[in-house]
């Protein structure tokens, strides 16, 4: 059988889906990694430099001891040949007699050099332990700082900025992609500290013999080359699999959002297919990436060995048969050959990796830039008590240029009254709401408390004298105390109770299993539509705000409902200044002014019987709303 949805509409697919989408920052802007990190990655790094350096300069000493520990190859192999010789010298005195012990019997040089490359190596590992733990530092707390600037930024942009957004794009950059954005300072660390050995070992066997150490980086050079063209390849799958998670975030988001409707709607195989299409992309796009950069190793081990073995060769036939090369030397710069070669194959390594996060970490980048979000400027006044009201001058608002949803709006709201906002859908009723508390700034005009316009205010200290009860109430997964007092600081459990006693809440609430304390779950599926409503209402009491923004709260109860939760407003809304969005008409006939909003501008305003008196677009709307009451009693 089809799927339900499938032969009727046809949701498109995700750009993450897309294996050609191009990389960017969630929002459709490209952003370089170098960008990325110096303009937004960089003030975390910076933040915790001394670790960063600490980490370092421990990979560089433990380089120099490890370069020690070779060197002392050479003196420690001449020890143990036949009779034994002068010993190795490096004309520097004081090294030469105590440390290399050249004027000692053989045995007893041999077991100095012995001791002194044991105490080098412990010291190496203490050195390397060190380092690793400071990196580790490092990276965690990087990781963190970043995470706490991501949140920071998300808290500040306006609201806009969430109708343009993907929740799982945000979820998958702030959770994974961070994630790897800390593993690409591991592989600055890594890289760091094996560049640094790989230095020591060239150095060593430049000493020992420059012909071979040419020779030796001739074939580094074939293979630096030939792996950057795989290197490329990698990198642009890593921006897939960036594509891909986020892809997947998003699509799981909303499922798990929308379970109910899912169900209800009977599109479960539906829903199932388009995961599963996400996870497989998720799973091509991880094989893709593999089969690439699995590739860089065993390409750097061949020719790695095919150097080893050339070299090997070349040095017994033209420098050790002639008598040009000592076999001790020769020995020892094997050593260092073989100890080099897994730096260069982890260096190689490193590469991939870094070609690996390259996607994430401009996908960090673009989320923590602050060029292309919108933000709302905070003032620096403390917004005091509402003493003469708010007044609306010639307000207008756009949420995209060039398309106006608010145009011309001049209004008072006085203080102590309510205020009632009519219209059809879309006439800006809510939108109109929104600019009191800051949600979004006027595009013209000015908003004005008691005189003084709103974005003079902190947006905190104004929020703060706000409570907004919507038809779409959020619950958190919390106790019901912790909910009422949700916004309002640390509050006694006595005013706790008395608030939801005053919202007509503690009729359900002393039935729940833990009463107060019980948890209402996801979103509070535990509670009714009306339920949720009065916690609300219970929660808009203990914050005791000076205006009380009502958005359709009863527009979707059933008739019971509405009017229990409607008695609990009347409680709310005694003494208090009010704007409250209006649904039913028949809930206003109190107010004491009634805005009638239309495509954006004011086209009445007066009190509930001055506006059916004159028979204007109000009257129109009572006479149809009440029309329909009728029938649907007829009906009944």
């Amino acid at each position: 059988m089809p799927d339900p949805v499938s032969s009727s509409a046809e949701i498109s697919p995700d750009r993450s889906s897309n294996p050609a989408a191009t990389p960017d920052d969630g929002r459709g802007q490209a952003v370089g990694t170098s960008k990325a990190y110096r303009r937004y990655l960089r003030p975390s790094f910076v933040r915790y430099w001394h670790l960063i350096a600490l980490t370092i300069v421990l990979s560089l000493v433990g380089a120099l001891f490890e370069g020690v520990s070779v060197a002392l190859l050479i003196p420690f192999l001449q020890s143990m040949e036949e009779g034994g010789g002068p010993g190795f010298m490096t004309n520097i005195g004081w090294i030469d007699s105590f440390v290399l012990g050249v004027d000692l019997e053989p045995v007893k040089r041999l077991t100095r050099v012995s001791l002194i490359i044991i105490s080098v190596t412990w010291v190496r590992f203490i050195l390397s332990y060190l380092g690793l733990i400071a990196g580790i530092s490092a990276r965690t707390r990087i990781v963190a700082d970043m995470r706490t600037r991501a949140i920071d930024q998300l808290q500040a942009v306006a609201l806009s900025y969430y109708s343009g957004t993907r929740t799982g794009d945000v979820l998958n950059t702030v959770t994974n992609e961070l994630t790897r954005v800390g593993a690409a300072l591991a592989v600055v660390v890594e890289t760091i500290g094996a560049s640094s050995l790989l230095l020591v070992y060239i150095v060593f066997m430049m000493l020992v013999s420059w012909h071979l150490t040419l020779g030796t980086l001739a074939f580094l050079a074939v293979l630096s080359i030939g792996l950057s063209v795989l290197v490329a390849s990698i990198r642009r799958h890593g921006y897939r699999n960036v594509d891909a998670y986020s892809g997947f975030s998003s699509r799981l988001t909303e499922f798990l959002s929308g379970i109910k409707t899912i169900r209800a709607s009977g599109t479960e195989r539906f829903e199932r297919r388009r995961l599963v299409e996400q996870v497989q992309f998720i799973a091509h796009s991880v094989r893709a990436t593999v089969k690439r950069s699995a590739m860089v190793q065993p390409i750097s081990t061949a020719v790695v060995t095919t150097a080893l073995v050339v070299i090997v060769v070349i040095a017994v036939r033209l420098l050790v048969i002639p008598g040009k090369l000592d076999v001790a030397l020769l020995l020892a710069f094997l050593f260092a050959l073989l100890r080099m070669m897994p730096k260069v194959h982890v260096i190689n390594a490193q590469r991939g990796k870094w070609a690996q996060v390259t996607g994430a970490m401009a996908r960090v980048g673009g989320l923590l830039r602050e060029d292309d979000k919108p933000f709302l400027p905070d003032g620096d006044q403390e917004a005091a008590e509402l003493l003469q009201g708010m007044t609306f001058e010639n307000v207008d608002f756009s949420y995209v240029d060039g398309e106006p949803v608010l145009a011309a709006i001049s209004i008072a709201i006085p203080t102590g009254k309510t205020t009632a906002l009519v219209g059809a859908s879309g006439a800006g009723k809510t939108t109109l709401a929104d600019l009191i508390p800051r949600f979004y700034d006027a595009t013209a005009g000015r908003v004005l408390w008691d005189g003084i316009d709103v974005r003079e205010f902190t947006v905190a200290s104004l929020r703060r004298r706000i409570a907004v009860v919507s038809q779409d109430t959020f619950v958190f997964n919390d106790t019901i105390a912790a909910n009422i007092a949700y916004g309002s600081g640390e509050v006694p459990r006595e005013d706790i109770r008395n608030a939801a006693a005053r919202a007509d809440a503690l009729t359900f609430i002393d039935q729940m299993p833990e009463g107060m304390d019980t948890v209402l779950g996801d979103r509070g599926v535990r509670l009714s539509g009306g339920q949720r409503q009065r916690i609300a209402i219970a929660r808009a009491l203990l914050r005791d705000p000076d205006i009380l923004i009502l958005d359709e709260a009863t527009s979707a109860l059933d008739s019971i409902s509405e009017k229990a939760v409607q008695d609990s407003l009347e409680t709310l809304m005694q003494g208090r200044t009010v704007v409250a969005i209006a649904h039913r008409l028949s809930t206003i006939e109190n107010a004491d002014n009634i805005v009638v909003l239309e495509d954006g501008r004011v086209v009445e305003q007066g009190t509930f019987s001055e506006l059916t008196a004159r028979r204007g677009q109000f009257w129109e709307y009572y006479s149809i709303q009440f029309q329909k009451s009728e029938a649907e009693t007829g009906l009944e």
